[in-house]
């Protein structure tokens, strides 16, 4: 019965339309902010590349992924929501919503398409939630996973693709500068989502998962099925190649 009610209560979650009275969908799902991450860190690891990483490279280079600060209240709500609690999954909903969105939208370039597929993520991860083997890792993986096999299900390819136009993620940006910079800036960030467009599909799956969605190396191997070597080399190749594209361009 709780399983039954909680699947009930997910229409209500996984926004948006078909699904009825789904929860708003925010504007971009942060996407500006997390596009403004990523190539910042992209920078920071080419500038690590061509030998001028600022800082001397020590804290500079910190890479994202890891445990969350509040890894026990995330693994409460997921003990909650396997014993059937649907406002436990619905605040695991509310915390990775954008996240899965972000991931879908720069897979499949289109937002309603992104939107439909993130809700389906969610209905399918409660249907499943009894499945998650806790490991004291983040679930956003877990979450990831479940959005990149229903990407895989839906274009019959498994074959990344990083069609999203740069200009919807760069104008999700709100920030307001002198005219002259904002445009110079505008530039230089359009140029580097291009050179990462062009890498081969699996190191733009291996950037964008991490520097984009800030998974850990672990978490980046369990989505993407790969070994955290792997992951190593795809993510060396990518910035290799990334440095090859831009050289002596200042960005």
């Amino acid at each position: 019965m709780p399983a039954r009610r909680g699947r009930a209560r997910a229409a209500r979650w996984a926004a948006p339309a078909p699904v009825p009275a789904g929860i708003p969908v925010l504007p971009d799902h942060g996407l500006g902010d997390a596009t403004r991450s990523f190539l910042d860190s992209l920078r920071v690891l080419l500038a690590a590349a061509g030998g001028g990483a600022p800082g001397g490279g020590g804290t500079a280079l910190q890479q994202p992924g890891g445990v969350p600060e509040d890894m026990d209240r995330v693994a409460a709500l997921v003990e909650l929501a396997q014993g059937g609690d649907a406002e436990a999954f619905g605040l695991l909903y509310e915390r990775y919503v954008d996240l899965v969105y972000r991931y879908v939208y720069v897979r499949v370039g289109s937002r309603h398409l992104a939107e439909d597929l993130t809700s389906e993520t969610f209905v399918r991860a409660l249907r499943r939630i009894d499945s998650f083997s806790w490991q004291g890792r983040d679930i956003a993986a877990w979450f990831v996973t479940i959005a990149r096999n229903l990407i895989t299900d839906h274009a019959k390819s498994a074959r990344f693709r990083l069609e999203v136009s740069t200009a919807d993620m760069l104008d999700a940006d709100r920030r307001v500068d002198a005219p002259e910079t904002e445009v110079l800036q505008h530039l230089r960030d359009t140029r580097l989502l291009e050179a990462v467009r062009d890498l081969k599909p699996e190191q733009v799956e291996c950037v964008v998962l991490r520097f984009l969605q800030g998974l850990s190396l672990a978490e980046t191997a369990a989505v993407i099925g790969k070994s955290e070597g792997a992951v190593k080399q795809l993510q060396l190749r990518a910035v290799r190649a990334l440095h090859r594209a831009l050289d002596g361009e200042v960005l």
